[in-house]
């Protein structure tokens, strides 16, 4: 299928239940107030929510339910809103887990041009990963795609990121068979013009990429009429590289140029979608409420704080006069005030009284302690990952650490068989781009990429020494299994080296029977 008619529908109306939801986790991701408040209150709609829609229920009436999405009685209450960002706290650690480290990615010994090709990407590659892996957790996923641009005068291709919530995609038996990007280039608020760059990655008759790109101006909720692509200065490029049947061709390289990679499979909110059921699933499904009675506690405290300020209540002849129309004030850092004949009231109410109301400290806390712990645990993580309960007085081990996070390994684990063929296929399409279009010489892309990811818990130095020489010790190891160990991101020639080096260094002992004879 080419681009989209003018006048289509945009967003397509049956990604508007996928859209509806990822507007809310972005708006979590985002973690202000303003965006908060304008998911759940209905501002970014064209449909008003009113209080009828809030008592009859449905998507709406949900939305204006939770706390975020209440009209605020008072300026007071509007200060009162406070966010709690562990949204973005999931988000970030699950990118940490997946992409701290870059991983390690070997072809079979004897392909040194390839080998040397894949190292030569990770310096780009793994912040592109890292990025997209944690805004990929909080959509339910990410696409990547294998780009190359003339104008940039690089020597090969390069991967950059889509997030979900700009993707029309579609799948064929669960496989990713085409799909549509846009981005917004401008918007004019004046007369509602908007002006999109619409991107479309599909196969053609061989099997190959194909990718078709427009400039549509509209309106918010419609591509309107498609324009050359020379007349937008973000586009303008792209028309010198367009083929006659106006698509730009990746080579006789097999396959899509764009991988979609699932945060968490299965989708349980989207099953019967025709699309939405070949979605990942964001960490955020089935917490917005959780989350929200998190902001609605912690704001609670800071209300009673507010409240809770001691004061002081004087009568109004111990006031200060500041002039005519400028009111009056009560210096309470004074100690020294002029002798007064005040009679005493009538019911013997002091004439100076002080009010403090209790701060509910403990109670908020424990709340807020309990909400957090069952958000991290609907989530899939543990909450010693996210520094819950680690004594941090001792040194604990790796096998301690999984222990200790077995929730939080469980779900990294799953997002690792999500993870690894994705980049499989996204590094194979790199070096047949390479092959076909740069023109690199020795390319062997027909080769089964290995994908190593490294160990988010590690023993520290200390401890892998020690059982180094315990096993050197019990002569259980040769030399090559413990350098191994200890530097397990080293080559066969650097592991070679250090141990030619080591035995060097231990040198011949002679035998001590056979000194004097």
């Amino acid at each position: 299928m080419p681009l989209p008619e003018r006048n289509t529908t945009w967003p397509p109306e049956t990604l508007a239940p996928i859209a509806e939801a990822m507007r809310e986790w972005s708006a979590w991701y985002e973690g202000t107030p303003d965006a908060l408040a304008t998911v759940y209150s209905g501002q970014h709609s064209s449909t008003v929510i009113d209080r009828h829609a809030a008592r009859v229920g449905g998507i709406l009436g949900a939305f204006q339910r939770m706390w975020w999405g209440r009209t605020p009685s008072g300026p007071s209450e509007r200060v009162d809103q406070a966010h709690i960002p562990i949204a973005a706290d999931l988000a970030r650690a699950s990118a940490d887990l997946l992409y701290a480290e870059a991983p390690a990615l070997t072809v079979e010994e004897g392909n040194d041009a390839t080998q040397e090709r894949l190292d030569g990407y990770l310096d780009a590659l793994h912040p592109v990963l890292a990025t997209g892996a944690e805004i990929g957790a909080a959509l339910g996923g990410r696409y990547h795609r294998v780009t190359w641009d003339p104008a940039t005068k690089s020597d090969g291709a390069f991967v950059t990121t889509v997030d979900a919530d700009a993707a029309w995609p579609e799948f064929r038996w669960g496989k990713l068979v085409a799909v549509t990007f846009w981005h917004v280039l401008s918007t004019d608020r004046s007369d509602s013009t908007v002006i999109r760059h619409l991107e479309r990655h599909e196969l053609g008759g061989a099997g190959n990429g194909l990718i078709f790109h427009g400039l549509y101006e509209g309106t918010g909720d419609s591509l309107g009429q498609q324009k050359p692509l020379a007349e937008n200065p973000t586009t303008a490029p792209l028309a010198a590289q367009m083929a006659r049947d106006g698509a730009i061709a990746s080579g006789r390289t097999p396959g899509l140029c764009v991988v979609y990679v699932p945060n968490q499979t299965p989708q349980r909110r989207w099953r019967q979608h025709p699309i939405g059921r070949h979605l990942g699933r964001s960490d955020f499904d089935g917490i917005e409420p959780l989350m929200d009675n998190l902001d609605e506690t912690f704001s609670s405290l800071l209300r009673d704080i507010r409240i809770g300020k001691g004061r002081v209540i004087v009568p109004e002849f111990m006031l200060d006069s500041n002039g005519p129309g400028r009111g009056a004030t009560f210096d309470a850092d004074r100690s020294v005030y002029d002798g007064l004949n005040i009679p005493a009231p009538e019911y013997g109410t002091p004439n100076i009284v002080v009010q403090q109301f209790a701060i509910r400290v403990a109670e908020h806390l424990d709340t807020c302690r309990e909400i957090t712990r069952q958000i991290i645990h609907t989530a899939g993580y543990s909450t010693d990952t996210f520094g819950g309960s680690v004594d941090g007085t001792a040194a604990v081990t790796a096998t301690e650490v999984h222990a200790r996070e077995r929730a939080t390994f469980r779900t990294r684990d799953r997002k690792l068989r999500n993870e690894t063929p994705a980049l499989q296929s996204l590094l194979t399409k790199m070096l047949t781009i390479d092959a076909a279009v740069f023109n690199v010489p020795g390319l062997n892309p027909s080769l089964t990429i290995a994908v190593e990811f490294s160990d988010s818990a590690e023993d520290s130095p200390l401890t892998i020494a020690q059982t180094v020489q315990a096993l050197s010790v019990a002569k259980a190891a040769s030399i090559d299994t413990m350098i191994r160990m200890q530097h397990p991101e080293w080559t066969g020639a650097q592991v070679t080296e250090e141990r030619e080096q080591i035995i060097a260094d231990q040198g011949t002992v002679a035998d001590p029977f056979a000194i004097g004879r």
